[in-house]
């Protein structure tokens, strides 16, 4: 099996070829549906167009002025992955929602230029969360589950996120930073897009793999809390980046994650799979068995996570 399985999500046997990536490798790539590939390209030329702005004028949306709603444009080195500033800028989207007092809840934060950006991202977001519920009922059918068991549960009323990255050439000499270190996602999938440019690093079975750029695919990546959920079956491999391209790299993530206030349980299987002791393989020693002693929900674990990730920011409210 290649290391980055490609998997047509028509296909007869899409349930068991996704149970059995995510079980080996712990990603996947789908083919990007034919009518989503213009909509790539005319999303990607729109980030280009704003990034290319000043700063002074991208400041207009910038995320502190997003306040704990978290949406908006953040600089340049100003996102923090362990502690150390990750080499890009991005813009952070998530579900157009009116004020809330929750965190990460809240109107979207969008530029007066260039206007199209804002069309494009909701489309956009629209298109991956119907392809991330289809996958989903894909997974769910291989772990011998009913199709909708995460349609009706977990991602009954989702916590969709979307974010937009620029990748400058990495500095040749800056061998101890990254595009963004090594981490894991939080949730439950994710959904990566890109312009094609290398980059993107997976950690598998303790090693590091370097995965071919593809401007026709869609990457699938797990998270954290389907790591829970299916006690350590599907992995949430570990993933890095650093652009050594002389140009820059855009990608498109898309986090298809847990309802707010979901509690995710790990789920009992009838044939004595027992968990791996996998704590202190992962790049934050978190033990996902026993996160239910700190956490009663799942926005209580993306808020713990995610203020460490712009400790300038006001700190986000549960």
């Amino acid at each position: 099996m290649e290391f980055l399985p490609i998997i047509d999500p028509a296909s007869a046997d899409a349930s068991e070829c996704i149970d059995r990536a995510c079980r080996e490798v712990g990603f996947f790539a789908v083919p990007l549906p034919d009518r989503l590939a213009q909509a790539r390209v005319e999303l990607l030329d729109l980030a280009a167009a704003f990034f290319a702005r000043p700063d002074i004028d991208k400041a207009r949306s910038s995320m502190e002025r997003g306040g704990h709603a978290w949406r908006g444009w953040f600089p340049l080195d100003g996102e923090l992955t362990s502690g150390a500033p990750d080499h890009k800028e991005g813009y952070y989207f998530g579900t157009e929602l009116p004020p809330d007092p929750r965190a990460m809840h809240g109107p979207n934060l969008w530029p007066d230029e260039p206007a199209a950006l804002r069309p494009a991202v909701t489309e956009w977001m629209r298109e991956m969360e119907e392809l991330g519920q289809r996958l989903l009922s894909a997974m769910a059918a291989g772990l011998g589950l009913a199709a909708d068991f995460f349609a009706r549960g977990l991602t009954a009323a989702p916590t969709c996120l979307f974010r937009i990255f620029r990748y400058p050439p990495h500095p040749q000499r800056a061998t101890a930073s990254w595009g963004v270190g090594e981490h894991t996602d939080y949730g439950l999938l994710t959904l990566l897009a890109t312009d094609g440019t290398p980059g993107l690093e997976v950690k598998s079975r303790g090693e590091w793999h370097a995965v071919a750029a593809d401007a026709g695919l869609v990457v699938g990546n797990l998270g954290d809390m389907l790591d829970r959920l299916t006690g350590g079956r599907y992995r949430s491999n570990a993933h890095r980046v650093r652009n050594h391209a002389d140009h820059d790299r855009y990608s498109l993530p898309f986090f298809l994650d847990p309802g707010w206030d979901a509690s995710v349980a790990p789920l009992e299987f009838d044939d004595g799979w027992v968990t791996p002791l996998d704590t202190a393989e992962r790049w934050d020693r978190a033990d996902l068995r026993h996160l239910d002693t700190m956490y009663a929900t799942y926005g209580d674990y993306l808020t713990a996570k995610t203020a460490r990730v712009f400790p300038h920011l006001p700190p986000p409210r549960t």
